[in-house]
């Protein structure tokens, strides 16, 4: 298949000078474009990690005991990354985790509202569902159209809030369609309807600056195993609410009568590695290359790879193949799939791997409004060569797979 990736851009360079590919551990047969699913951990915080493990195993009696020190610790050091006191920062598995804190520890009534939006990551809406059911409150969902601007989505707010709302969960950065949203603006609208604010801050980390400040919420959430490449199973909850002594962890352990913070700090023998060596992935990325830096870095690639991927889908989708977000992210684009493919959420998954096992290619594909769309995702070990496979290898799997659901004449 012809393709042009105009003007390809060299690979990231480290401070060490090493291409920033190198820092990673990644199969080198597999080309990488889905960062913001399951994040990749740099060699040296893999390192790290299990050295830390290491430890644990050598004198348990020794590590547990002081594994709430350690979290501590790790709580100081993580909290300005994301704007936050280390005394409003909790330590949670990941960003669901956060949300089913918050969930337990709300009361509603029956005819009450726990309020949604259609562009809401699927697992924290679902906890939301039950949530709303457990007390015979109604889930209510708000539309908002995919190439809505701030003011626009702010009005949808605004136009679909009742009265009855008392919690509303809104996304900083939206996972199935890559944007940001005025987080700040809606939670002013939802308190004029008498609702709290649950801000699902997931992909805010390392893609917003001091991603936890600002955002109006009562409580936000962020994982720290996508972009700022922490192990896997951490994430962060922060709340300044009054009644934060209502959230406890999802394990009782011996620290159950300590206040908020430090109730999180011990939950048994739970594998806390991942929380105390999240700092040492900040502190890499910011050694190596900058934040600031790679938040450019991550928006040029994800600009070029979306546009060049777009042109060579061009002639296979019957609308705009790129799409042009009023209010982009550094790291993520979409791409739209020719017609067929990724009308529902399991559609696209399956596509995911589909895709994988016939090209080695890992790729996001999500679907809104029952279109399918390609979810580009990049980070500094990107390179044009993976945006080239993608359009020499894995389009013509997606027109093939497209012309075996379009129905026969």
């Amino acid at each position: 298949m012809s393709h042009d990736v105009a003007t390809p851009f060299a690979p990231v360079t480290l401070a060490d000078g090493r291409h920033a590919r190198d820092a990673w551990p990644l199969d080198p047969d597999i080309v990488h474009l889905n960062h913001g699913s399951f994040g990749a951990v740099p060699s040296e915080v893999v390192r790290a990690q299990e050295e830390l493990r290491a430890l644990a195993d050598l004198s348990p009696v020794s590590w547990f005991p002081r594994v709430a020190e350690r979290v501590a610790q790790a709580r100081e050091e993580v909290a300005p990354f994301v704007g936050a006191s280390a005394d409003d920062l909790v330590f949670v598995p990941n960003a669901s985790a956060a949300a089913t804190v918050v969930y337990n520890a709300l009361r509603l009534r029956p005819g009450d509202e726990v309020v949604v939006t259609d562009h809401g990551y699927g697992a924290v809406s679902m906890g939301a569902r039950r949530l709303a059911r457990r007390f015979g409150a109604d889930l209510r969902t708000v539309r908002i159209p995919l190439s809505a601007t701030d003011d626009e989505v702010v009005d949808c707010f605004r136009e679909q809030l009742t009265d009855r709302a008392r919690l509303v969960v809104v996304d900083q950065i939206t996972s199935p369609t890559a944007r940001l949203l005025p987080t700040e603006r809606i939670a002013h609208v939802a308190r004029e309807r008498g609702a709290r604010v649950l801000v699902d801050g997931a992909h805010g980390p390392g893609l917003v600056p001091d991603a936890a400040r600002g955002t109006g919420g009562d409580w936000w959430f962020g994982n720290l195993h996508k972009w700022p490449c922490a192990p896997r199973g951490s994430a962060v909850l922060v709340t300044s609410a009054s009644d934060r002594d209502d959230l406890w962890p999802l394990i009782d352990s011996w620290a159950a009568d300590d206040p908020y913070p430090t109730r999180f700090d011990t939950q048994g023998t739970l594998d806390a590695t991942s929380y105390i060596a999240a700092p040492r992935a900040i502190e890499f990325v910011e050694r190596e290359y900058g934040w600031s830096r790679a938040r450019e870095a991550m928006r040029a690639a994800a600009d070029e790879g979306a546009r060049a991927i777009a042109a060579a889908m061009q002639p296979y989708v019957s609308d705009e193949a790129l799409h042009a977000s009023p209010s982009p992210v550094p790291s993520m684009r979409l791409v739209r799939l020719p017609d067929g493919l990724g009308r529902a959420r399991e559609d696209a998954d399956e596509l995911r791997m589909r895709l994988l096992d016939l090209t080695g290619i890992e790729a996001a594909f999500t679907s809104f409004a029952g279109v399918g769309y390609l979810r580009l995702s990049v980070h500094l070990y990107t390179e044009a060569r993976d945006f080239e496979a993608f359009i020499d290898h894995a389009i013509p799997q997606i027109v093939r797979l497209a012309g075996e659901r379009r129905p026969a004449h």
